[in-house]
């Protein structure tokens, strides 16, 4: 089973998306369709759809996506976890239509003011309710929020995290000693697993896979096959050179690997962390 961790679609004639106001080419909606044929010559079996906006009515919508659509494998959705209620709001999505295809939750803590915002005792909480609901939570932040990010993941074991992105660190130029040293301190966590993801979004369109490779390395060598997957970001990668070249880049990337280990990140990672099954 061949996955992409990592698509988003969206309407703008049901909801605007304001975080692309300054990206013009993300600026109409994107439906699964557009994406299909490029899933279909990369033989991608599944994918994993991710929130785009932290609002209560889009995580719905997901789920009714993935219960029309078996390319759908898994949703990755958006509750408000410092509600008192986490774990009712979860109990509901999963009653809905497609409901059984939650699989993670996830809050663009990248864009909180607080760079500690994952500390405060009512996000603990919610995050407590997401462990007992056995869902992942995905982890979109930037390398300031690390120090939290690190803290939270020892303060809850029994919660799957993912990280994605990397953490969107400054891929135009070297890779920091700090962020190497942040990567390597997450995957000594094995509840931690990690998206090899995002990076060519970030480079915009003159980066190379060389250029690239040595933070996909420090992800390889922090987290190892077994904890890492591919996602593709579509469409936010068109910022980067678009779907063949992101998967192109992550295939140059693993080129040193085993058949087994590259079989890992394009898929059974994703199986595993999701409870996938193929369809």
């Amino acid at each position: 089973m061949r996955v992409d961790s990592h698509v988003h679609v969206w309407d703008l004639a049901v909801r605007e998306q304001p975080w692309t106001a300054s990206l013009p080419p993300l600026r109409r909606s994107f439906a699964l369709a557009e994406l299909a044929p490029s899933l279909e010559r990369h033989r991608i079996d599944g994918v994993v759809l991710v929130q785009t906006v932290c609002v209560a009515e889009e995580t719905p919508e997901l789920l009714a996506l993935a219960a029309a659509d078996g390319r759908v494998a898994a949703v990755v959705g958006w509750v408000e976890l410092t509600a008192g209620d986490v774990a009712a709001r979860l109990r509901a999505l999963r009653a809905g239509p497609g409901g059984e295809r939650l699989a993670g939750i996830r809050h663009q803590v990248q864009e909180e003011a607080d760079p500690r915002w994952l500390c405060r005792e009512p996000v603990r909480r919610g995050l407590r309710a997401v462990a007992e609901a056995d869902l992942a939570y995905e982890l979109v932040v930037r390398p300031p929020q690390l120090e939290a990010v690190l803290d939270t993941v020892a303060a809850l074991p029994q919660l799957r995290f993912v990280l994605d992105h990397g953490a969107k660190p400054d891929v135009t130029a070297p890779p920091t000693p700090a962020w190497r040293e942040a990567m390597h301190r997450l995957g000594a966590h094995a509840h931690v697993v990690a998206k090899l993801s995002g990076l060519t979004s970030e480079a915009g369109t003159s980066w190379t896979a060389e250029a690239l490779r040595p933070f996909a390395e420090t992800l390889v060598s922090a987290f190892g096959a077994e904890r890492l997957m591919f996602g593709s970001d579509w469409p936010v990668c068109l910022l980067g050179g678009g779907y063949d070249a992101t998967l192109r880049a992550a295939s140059e990337w693993l080129g040193g690997c085993s058949p087994q280990a590259r079989e890992r990140v394009f898929g059974a990672t994703a199986a595993d962390v999701y409870g996938l099954k193929p369809s």
